[in-house]
């Protein structure tokens, strides 16, 4: 990330707790003081596995995750926590930026990946979207689905938890994930274009097009799906999107 400017663009007073796991101190204090001067409470790692602890212990609303760092890399962070089951959203900021880097973090877990040297702006505007769609609600959200655990055959999700089960046994859904459903369940059995699964769950315009949402929606029929390749819950609306069947009409 390049050096914060010295008045970053104003901003109401934002809300959260973000765990910073970063090696480098310059690096790091320049992050605390950037989000603390947003109204953010900030938590500290200098190495992978005072990193990994801080994670399970404090449990935050976002974690900022370098990867080049002593004792354990950000890869394997992020894995180890989404072995765990832990549904922080994370933000993988480093200098890594092959494209089979970016790839290889996503596939580990993470949510989004911002390579250095990146603006300051950015840097915050994807924190806000990532604690955004963690948070909010999508307006019209049925109350009756979303405040109790819904059954989807052998799945449940518990979107006040953020915990999914296959006959009781954890499922790890990223918070993508668990935005997609939420949007898809506030108006279950209506069709969600793709354009509005951007405009909801991202939130911003980084990703080139559509099929993003459809590599998303194929992993998140891996995760819920008795037969993925035949998708129950989850139906596709060709050339336009995608609804969720309602448990009841099945």
């Amino acid at each position: 990330m390049t050096r914060p400017p010295s008045t970053p663009p104003a901003q109401p007073a934002q809300t959260g707790r973000i765990l910073i796991i970063e090696d480098e101190l310059p690096m790091r204090l320049a992050l605390v003081g950037a989000l603390q001067a947003q109204g953010y409470r900030v938590i500290q790692a200098s190495d992978g596995e005072s990193g990994l602890l801080a994670a399970r212990e404090e449990k935050p609303d976002l974690i900022l995750l370098d990867v080049m760092m002593p004792r354990l890399d950000g890869y394997s962070v992020c894995t180890e926590l989404r072995r765990l089951n832990l549904t922080h959203p994370i933000l993988i900021l480093t200098a890594k930026g092959r494209l089979e880097d970016r790839v290889h973090g996503l596939d580990c877990g993470a949510d989004d990946y911002l390579v250095k040297p990146s603006s300051l702006e950015e840097l915050l505007a994807r924190v806000r979207a990532l604690l955004r769609r963690t948070h909010s609600t999508s307006p019209g959200s049925s109350p009756a689905l979303l405040s109790s655990p819904l059954a989807l055959g052998e799945i449940t999700l518990d979107f006040k938890t953020l915990q999914a089960t296959r006959n009781h046994s954890p499922i790890h859904l990223t918070s993508k994930e668990w935005a997609m459903l939420r949007l898809l369940v506030s108006e279950i059995g209506s069709v969600i274009t793709r354009e509005r699964f951007l405009d909801v769950v991202w939130g911003y315009a980084s990703f080139p097009t559509t099929r993003t949402v459809d590599t998303h929606i194929a992993s998140l029929r891996s995760k819920i799906e008795p037969d993925p390749d035949h998708p129950q819950w989850i139906q596709t609306v060709h050339g336009i999107g995608y609804r969720l069947s309602h448990p009841s009409q099945d």
